[in-house]
């Protein structure tokens, strides 16, 4: 005799059970995604311990990985420089002429507010770094842009501090675990840096696009006097970067603003400064660079004047010696 339709395909306990089980730790897990997701979205900020824990275990694989990835780059631009060294040297060239005339003019004008700053007593307005480190890794494709330092609270590094490479501005300091730190990048869209444009000082927000560019808006609006090529710095705004340094360039413009391409790229850079922030620098000396003193010239040497022979030796009193009888 068949059996009926609606009995089950499967007699054994344990299977049936094991499929149980597996719908109830199937609903259990996506309950606790779904908590875990609340939770994030509610406060950024529970799980940073977490991330730091699992960084900081992924960190020397990163360290090892951004080393290989270093090395890569600089092989194929030697590659790349080796079979168009021609007409790229004969453009360094041209440009190292002019460079060397700006350079020198600026060094003049260097030492003219250097001299000046030392005789008002002003510290310089450039901070001394808190550490140098390298950047493991970076977003690429997610919309959030962040990246990973080789340092944390093992080298004095805080939350906020601003974070620099030789080429630019790449980001703040987002989170500190022991031995690495999470960076919130100037691409990122929840960044919004004070910025001006080099030259003038025609003031603007940064904003990222997370795309690896930069939205700039303008504060005043009206005609918008910006031109593709302009090089925006930090205002200093906000009492976290310090001013003077280079953000972005511009590469197209909008109604309100313009597009602006940033001048240090995550990727690019290996080794990167972390500095503590402007505000807080102003109001340690100690944490400034100090500026040199004005050195005095040297006084001239004066010879001792030659004793006379007169004055060598007392002359005698004749009115104190006796006088002879007659």
């Amino acid at each position: 005799m068949a059996p009926p339709n609606a009995r089950r395909t499967g007699f054994s306990k344990r299977a049936q059970y094991g499929t149980f089980f597996g719908y109830i730790a199937a609903l259990a897990g996506a309950g606790l995604g779904a908590l875990v997701l609340v939770v994030s979205l509610l406060n950024p900020g529970a799980f940073s311990g977490l991330r730091g824990l699992a960084a900081d275990a992924v960190a020397p694989a990163g360290r090892i990985a951004a080393a290989g990835r270093a090395g890569s780059q600089s092989i194929a631009a030697d590659a790349w420089g080796y079979f168009t060294r021609g007409t790229r040297v004969a453009a360094m060239e041209r440009e190292l002429e002019v460079a060397r005339v700006q350079r020198a003019e600026a060094q003049g004008v260097a030492d003219e507010n250097r001299r000046l700053k030392a005789l008002l007593g002003l510290a310089d307005a450039d901070p001394r770094p808190i550490a140098f480190a390298r950047l493991i890794n970076s977003t690429a494709s997610s919309p959030r842009r962040y990246a990973t330092l080789s340092a944390g609270r093992d080298k004095g590094l805080a939350t906020g501090m601003p974070v620099r490479s030789p080429a630019g501005v790449i980001g703040r300091v987002l989170e500190v675990s022991n031995s690495t730190s999470r960076i919130l990048l100037i691409t990122d869209p929840e960044s919004l840096l004070p910025v001006m444009r080099g030259r003038d000082g025609v003031p603007a927000f940064a904003q990222g696009r997370g795309d690896g560019t930069l939205q700039l808006r303008l504060i005043n609006l009206g005609l918008n006097p910006l031109k593709p090529g302009d090089v925006f710095v930090t205002s200093g705004s906000g009492g976290l970067y310090a001013p003077g340094m280079a953000v972005a360039v511009v590469v197209s413009l909008t109604r309100d603003g313009a597009i602006a391409r940033v001048l240090s790229d995550p990727t690019q850079s290996a080794f990167v400064a972390v500095y503590p922030p402007y505000a807080l620098a102003a109001q340690m000396p100690e944490a400034l660079t100090p500026v040199a003193e004005p050195v005095a010239p040297p006084k001239p040497k004066t010879k001792p004047a030659a004793k006379s022979k007169s004055s060598a030796k007392p002359a005698p009193d004749s009115a104190s010696k006796p006088t002879g009888a007659a």
